[in-house]
């Protein structure tokens, strides 16, 4: 796909190209302030172009005269089968233009006309323009306000149509109306197989009467209703038709106030459905009760392979309940995030991955795990050889902890991805780290972002990538580095051959840091990305780095921004951006 720069006179150029260009199937524009003359122009070549299937002008100001230019082009244009608009302030009379084409055109298949303030009169004309279409399979309409009154014309739409195959309705203000108007279509309509209607004002009634059509209906696949408010009694009558429906594959009900009763109804359909793969109860209020209903209908079915559970009030009980039927059978099962587990669940888990054979991904990312849990996680992670990545971000591990977590990663045969940001873990806790990495052979990221680490870390740090091999990704931003540790990086970086990204963004690295890091990549031959912005780098830096390119030519993206570079600086940076290979971001 073409990517191109901005300005009228390019897309002139660029239109002129189009004309003749007979190998461009995929076209860019997105966010390149295109004018009307632009729009003029490339309109006039999608006139005569034969070639050109994909177009995005997403976060353009087309306007109306911009979209009566399109549905011109379009009425003429053979080729062109996906058409993204999103962001582009179409409006209701943009989209009454475009539904005129939709009439007449035979090649769209799909049409992205997402955020753009198109309300009850523009879903009334695409409304009618899909009575009439047989092409297009995808409709995206989200975040629009077409309201009950726009879901009300789409479904008599919906009705007739017999081609569209996914419908784009999140957040467009549509209530339990609106719901009773889609289901009625859904008992007639035999093509659509992805509705989307999150974020919407659907309530208990609205998801009853979608559970009814589910009965009946033998094509949808993917019912989205996250972060509505359908609560117990909405997940009730969804759980009754989970048991008897055999097409729908992906349930997602995050963000519904579903509590424990709606859990269990869920747990009970479970045990007799056999088709559903992916349910999302995220963002609830189930507790353990639900998570112990559930956990039994894991253990029974035969076909659920994902089930997320963030942001739940499951406890001790249910963790344990869930973790026990996943090993059992052997499904994706989430609970990271805001649950209930503490020191005393990481006990219990610790023990039960000690011996698990199939764990590969841990996830206890805010679980208020202290130097305890730490502990019982190194313990079971010395005799573990299938966990490759654990997730421990924003719990409260520091240095004990993390020199607790030191000892299993030293020998660990399995860990690639160690994930630790936002643990107070000061200079001691990077020590043990980096003494880990000397001798580990498997990790290849490690993420200690906002934490506080200062030089004395980062020295520590440098001279584990001296002798380390296999680390790729070393995240290291928001933390308390100045030059010095920046130095130390750089003399790290002149003999290390396996990092790939190095992230050293809002620290307190300046000239004489960047100035290192500089020399460094003059001989270092593997770092593709250095993340340095939000830091107290100056012209003297700036120009330093800049020299850097004469002789590197791997480094793909070096980040420069919000530091306190002036114009000179600039102007170097400016002048390598032109010549060099680096992308210069900023």
């Amino acid at each position: 796909m073409l990517q191109t720069s901005t300005g009228d006179k390019r897309f002139q150029e660029l239109s002129e190209a189009l004309m003749t260009n007979s190998t461009l199937t995929a076209l860019d524009l997105q966010k390149k302030s295109i004018g009307l003359n632009g729009f003029l122009a490339l309109a006039e070549a999608l006139n005569t172009n034969s070639n050109l299937t994909t177009l995005n002008l997403g976060c353009n100001l087309i306007g109306e005269n911009g979209a009566r230019l399109l549905a011109q082009a379009l009425k003429s244009n053979s080729t062109l089968a996906t058409l993204e608009l999103q962001l582009t302030c179409i409006g209701d009379t943009g989209a009454q233009m475009l539904a005129e084409v939709l009439k007449i055109n035979s090649t769209l298949t799909t049409l992205d006309l997402g955020y753009n303030a198109i309300r009850h009169n523009g879903a009334q004309a695409l409304a009618e323009a899909l009575k009439i279409n047989s092409t297009l399979t995808t409709l995206n309409l989200q975040s629009n306000s077409i309201g009950d009154d726009g879901a009300l014309m789409l479904s008599e739409a919906l009705m007739t149509n017999y081609t569209l195959t996914t419908l784009v309705l999140q957040k467009n203000l549509i209530g339990n109306y609106g719901a009773h108007a889609l289901s009625a279509a859904l008992e007639i309509n035999l093509t659509l197989t992805t509705l989307d209607l999150q974020s919407n004002s659907i309530e208990g009634n609205g998801a009853h009467a979608l559970a009814e059509v589910l009965k009946v209906n033998s094509t949808l696949t993917t019912l989205e209703l996250q972060n509505n408010k359908i609560g117990d009694d909405g997940a009730h009558a969804l759980a009754e038709v989970l048991k008897t429906n055999s097409t729908l594959t992906t349930l997602n009900l995050r963000g519904n106030s579903i509590g424990d009763v709606g859990a269990q109804a869920l747990g009970e359909a479970l045990m007799n459905n056999s088709t559903l793969a992916t349910l999302d109860l995220q963002d609830n209020s189930i507790g353990d009760n639900g998570a112990l209903v559930l956990a039994e209908a894991v253990k029974a079915n035969s076909t659920l392979t994902t089930l997320i559970f963030e942001k739940n009030l499951i406890g001790f009980d249910g963790t344990m309940a869930l973790i026990l039927a996943r090993k059992i059978n052997n499904i994706i099962i989430t609970l990271n995030g805001n649950n209930l587990i503490k020191d005393i669940t990481v006990l219990t888990l610790s023990k039960a991955f000690k011996t698990d054979s199939t764990l590969t991904t841990l996830n206890l990312n805010h679980h208020s795990i202290a130097n305890n849990g730490s502990r019982l996680l190194s313990e079971a992670l010395k005799t573990n050889s299938t966990l490759a990545t654990l997730n421990l971000d924003h719990n409260m591990i520091g240095d004990n902890g993390a020199k607790a977590l030191s000892e299993a990663l030293e020998i660990s045969s399995s860990l690639t991805t160690l994930e630790l940001w936002s643990n107070s873990i000061g200079d001691n806790g990077a020590q043990a780290l980096s003494e880990a990495l000397k001798g580990n052979r498997t990790l290849t990221t490690l993420e200690l972002w906002s934490n506080r680490i200062g030089d004395s870390g980062a020295q520590v740090l440098a001279e584990a990538l001296m002798t380390n091999s296999t680390l790729a990704i070393l995240d290291l931003r928001l933390n308390l580095i100045g030059d010095n540790g920046a130095q130390a990086l750089g003399e790290a970086l002149k003999t290390n051959s396996t990092l790939t990204t190095l992230e050293l963004q809002s620290n307190k690295i300046g000239d004489k840091g960047a100035t290192a890091l500089s020399e460094a990549l003059k001989v270092n031959l593997t770092l593709t990305t250095l993340e340095l912005q939000s830091n107290r780098i100056r012209d003297s830096g700036a120009l330093a780095l800049s020299g850097a390119f004469n002789t590197n030519w791997t480094l793909i993206t070096l980040n420069l921004e919000n530091n306190w570079i002036g114009d000179n600086g600039a102007q170097m940076l400016n002048h390598v951006l032109k010549t060099a290979i680096c992308n210069i971001l900023h």
